[in-house]
């Protein structure tokens, strides 16, 4: 199991487009993985479910954890990592 923490840059946080897109991408790696929201809940979704990372409420500035456990886990993580890094497009 690996993980990665990174900050949530895009102005609208994981709404349904970037939700969306996460949950995509996660699908494409045989790992499980999650994101984590750093706070003092600390609630952790599935990163292949759209309904569990809105769950989630990520705003703007959030800090998260992306946690991959599996044959590809490293890949994915990376992979998760940047697109989240990228803003999802919104910048």
């Amino acid at each position: 199991m690996i993980s990665c923490e990174t900050k949530v840059i895009n102005q609208t946080g994981l709404h349904a487009r970037p939700a969306a897109m996460l949950c995509s991408e996660a699908n494409k790696f045989k790992c499980d993985i999650k994101i984590k929201k750093l706070d003092e809940k600390g609630m952790t979704a599935n990163a292949k479910s759209i309904i569990r990372i809105l769950s989630l409420g990520v705003s703007m500035g959030t800090d998260v954890s992306v946690i991959a456990d599996g044959e590809d886990e490293e890949a994915a993580v990376k992979h998760i990592v940047a697109l989240i890094q990228s803003g999802f497009g919104e910048i």
